[in-house]
């Protein structure tokens, strides 16, 4: 990249907004809390949690820590919506110059922070952390990771940073960007990143284990993100994968009638997988475009803290619900 291609007149009166989303994390929030602000206190900041709706104290922790700093603003979801619904919530709320984006569950380090202040500052536009390497992790979850980032960046029109999730940080430009995505039912934040095509540059790190409680990250939730990820890469490869498939399926099953000269047993076997196949990919198509014309927000937001007050300056007697 030249010099031309970024900014080196940013002011450095900044400030940074660093956006933790959360769900059940009460094990592990007090410590995640100590150690963001230790690493940011040298930098104007301020700290945005979401809780995405958990069933735990997590709220009642960060109502906590926001009585105790003037720094920490939080919101609180109707329910359970995402942990990429709980991302742009965060990007929503966030007042900063930058944005970091990081997970609660101290798997990636917050005393990265400064070190992407530091390349920010220097004009790059998104700031990635890139995992060197996964502690804690199984190898299944390690295989599938390093194999699911490789399919994306493939079927991707435009380059997918590898084995980069979302602990970035982000120039307000790009914050606005997404945030103005949010009528996309299904926003997939490191697809639209990529997409945009602002300058990016990445730092490499260790990802830890986690320190306490376990991953929020089902089976089931890890499919439809994939999914997400998926079907958001723009992308017309899936659309064309059946008739690739097809065309080989059919000259498998030729080459075994032509072998055992019983078309019979060949034939069948090569057009049910792919109509199975192809009814797939068009369904989750489909349900991707009706998912996206029924209009309904990302995310509900039902509290958030500090409240904001009335008219008259009195705190509002019932939550504050907000579509988005």
């Amino acid at each position: 990249m030249t010099t031309d291609e970024r900014n080196p007149d940013r002011p450095h009166d900044h400030l940074i907004s660093i956006v933790l989303p959360c769900y059940n994390e009460e094990e592990v929030l007090d410590r995640t809390h100590r150690r963001v602000t230790d690493a940011v206190r040298d930098l104007p900041h301020e700290i945005i949690y979401v809780d995405d709706g958990s069933s735990d104290s997590t709220w009642s922790l960060i109502e906590g820590f926001a009585a105790q700093d003037s720094t920490v603003r939080a919101v609180r979801f109707s329910r359970n919506f995402g942990h990429q619904a709980a991302c742009l919530a965060g990007l929503a709320e966030a007042a900063g110059d930058a944005v970091v984006l990081m997970d609660a569950d101290l798997q990636d380090p917050p005393e990265l922070i400064p070190r992407m202040a530091r390349a920010w500052l220097d004009g790059w536009s998104v700031v990635s952390a890139r995992r060197t390497a996964r502690h804690g992790e199984s190898h299944l979850k390690k295989a599938t990771a390093y194999a699911y980032y490789r399919i994306l960046a493939g079927l991707s029109e435009r380059p997918v940073a590898l084995d980069t999730g979302d602990f970035r940080l982000l120039d307000r430009q790009v914050v606005d960007f997404l945030t103005g995505l949010s009528g996309e039912r299904a926003l997939f934040l490191r697809g639209a990143i990529s997409w945009s095509g602002f300058a990016e540059t990445s730092i490499e790190y260790e990802r830890d284990a986690r320190l306490a409680g376990g991953t929020k990250y089902t089976p089931r939730k890890m499919l439809a993100l994939s999914r997400s990820g998926l079907l958001a890469s723009g992308s017309a490869l899936p659309l064309r994968l059946p008739t690739y498939i097809g065309a080989a399926s059919l000259l498998g099953a030729a080459g075994v009638a032509a072998a055992r000269r019983s078309v019979r047993r060949a034939v069948p076997l090569g057009v049910f997988g792919l109509q199975s196949l192809a009814s797939g990919v068009l369904g989750e198509y489909l349900l991707a475009a009706f998912q996206q014309v029924q209009g309904r927000p990302p995310y509900l937001v039902a509290r958030r803290t500090p409240e904001p007050r009335t008219a008259n300056g009195s705190e509002p007697r019932r939550p504050i619900k907000e579509f988005v």
